[in-house]
């Protein structure tokens, strides 16, 4: 028998099927976006975007407005599963083919889906889960991108483990390198590991040879994590581990952040800077705990409005500006502040290292409301830095000047002076300013002396130790030329 079906229910079964595969294609790639755990099948996909920066000099990404944070009044470093889903794509490493398991090379997962994410025209997001270990070959990622971009590394991502380990057609001293990204945000709960201790123990480190010694052969070590060229910055919420040479390294960087990190490597690990800066301006690195084998926080030549607030640093070699001038070289260096720190188990405290040769000026600095403990040299200036024993007396030198340090208390290590100012003999230092200085002993009663060569300045009240070794006016030599000049460039 045949049942007659009217045109009209026809078309409206047809309508209903097509809904129907629309509504199973939307929810599929709706799913494909979400942050999930489970393993999609590999994509075998080779990127070709991400290539090295050339080495000419160019201009940095011009700075542009701040997009609106994604997190406002939450106090994590990640957002919610929530937020990413509804204000930016999600591109899971684990989509483009990365396995996760510590062993395997997932470099080509990260570069494809870093390509891809850079060139959308919408915010995006570069996911490394968590629960996974990512190893990563050294690499460059490169931009302009096209939109903010948040790398948010939940899991642990790490190098090839050590120099046998390394490509031997890539250079071994860089592992991830950030080039001319504007406006990227490198966050997350998850662990960086920089799998150092092999780079560490090379004969060529110092103390590593037979004996102690330190013997000549290659001894390039890659900094971990390494931005260029590159403006509006954000690295947050990290836990960075036991990197073979500095964690991170900013150079001829704008605008940057760096807030809320862990940094840890043990403290005989050799140029373990936690962060250092060369070239870069208008920088902050707020609430964060470095402990390592060098300096907590290292500024360089060309560094100019730096903010450094509530650092705990240690053991390690302190915060310091320098080393400046090596090899007869310029350095500009200006308006830093370090501040509501503590300094602990440390070779020194607040720094400033030149060498002998060089030219330029630090000015304007501040160190104010810093905790030491255990700590030699807390307050050193050094204008005769040198790492070798052949360096010669030379005549020129960086001008040190308008420096201020308040409120620094605490105790010192016994084997040096609560306060070494060292300056050049031939440009001296000049207008140090000393205000409410409290450092004692952290071992038996006999407070040291501080020490003073040709250091001009004054004490503005009363401190411990007394500092009676400061020479009072102004010298022949000022330098206001050399500083005049640095001003200059700012503008």
């Amino acid at each position: 028998m045949l049942i007659f079906i009217p045109s009209s229910s026809l078309a409206t079964m047809t309508l209903s099927k097509i809904f129907l595969l629309a509504f199973a294609f939307f929810f599929t790639y709706i799913e494909g976006r979400v942050h999930g755990k489970t393993r999609p099948k590999h994509l075998h996909i080779v990127s070709h975007i991400s290539l090295p920066p050339a080495l000419a000099p160019a201009p940095a990404p011009a700075p542009q407005a701040a997009s609106p944070s994604y997190y406002t009044d939450s106090p994590s470093p990640g957002p919610s599963p929530d937020l990413f889903r509804s204000l930016a794509k999600v591109y899971n490493v684990l989509s483009f083919g990365a396995v996760g398991d510590g062993a395997t090379d997932d470099t080509q997962a990260f570069k494809m889906a870093w390509d891809i994410a850079c060139f959308q025209n919408e915010s995006a997001i570069l996911l490394a889960p968590d629960d996974y270990s990512f190893m990563i070959q050294p690499t460059v990622f490169t931009g302009p991108c096209k939109t903010s971009l948040v790398f948010q590394i939940d899991g642990t991502i790490m190098p090839p483990d050590g120099p046998e380990s390394w490509p031997s057609k890539m250079s071994k001293r860089q592992w991830l390198v950030f080039y001319r990204i504007n406006g990227m945000s490198m966050q997350g709960g998850g662990v960086i590991d920089g799998r150092g201790e092999k780079w560490w123990n090379l004969p060529c480190k110092p103390h590593k040879g037979p004996n102690g010694a330190t013997l000549p052969g290659p001894c390039d070590s890659p900094v971990a994590m390494r931005f260029f060229m590159s403006s509006n910055l954000t690295v947050q919420g990290l836990k960075v581990k036991n990197s073979p040479q500095f964690h991170f390294r900013f150079d001829n960087c704008q605008h940057v952040t760096v807030q809320m990190l862990s940094i840890k490597s043990p403290p005989q690990s050799p140029n373990t800077d936690g962060i250092h800066i060369e070239n870069t301006n208008n920088v902050q690195i707020y609430d964060s705990v470095v402990s390592n084998g060098d300096d907590c926080v290292s500024i360089g030549a060309g560094c100019h409005n730096v903010d450094i607030k509530n650092i705990t640093c240690g053991p390690s070699h302190g915060i310091s500006i320098g080393s400046l001038g090596v090899g007869n070289s310029r350095a500009c260096v200006s308006n830093i502040t370090v501040k509501d720190s503590v300094i602990k188990h440390s070779d020194n405290g607040v720094r400033i290292k030149t060498w002998q040769g060089g030219y330029g000026s630090v000015s304007k600095i501040s160190f104010h409301n810093i905790q030491m403990e255990t700590v030699r040299n807390p307050i050193i200036i050094d204008q005769y830095y040198c790492q070798t024993k052949t360096c010669t007396n030379q005549t020129s030198a960086v001008h040190i000047s308008d420096i201020l340090y308040t409120s620094i208390k605490g105790t010192y290590d016994v084997r040096s002076p609560p306060l070494h100012l060292a300056c050049s003999d031939s440009v001296p230092c000049t207008n140090l300013k000393i205000a409410e200085i409290e450092l004692l002993p952290a071992r038996g009663q006999i407070v040291a002396n501080p020490f003073c060569w040709n250091a001009y300045g004054e004490m503005q009240n009363l401190t411990i130790p007394p500092i009676s070794c400061l020479l009072d006016g102004i010298p022949q030599y000022t330098g206001q030329n050399t500083i005049d000049q640095c001003q200059n460039n700012l503008y």
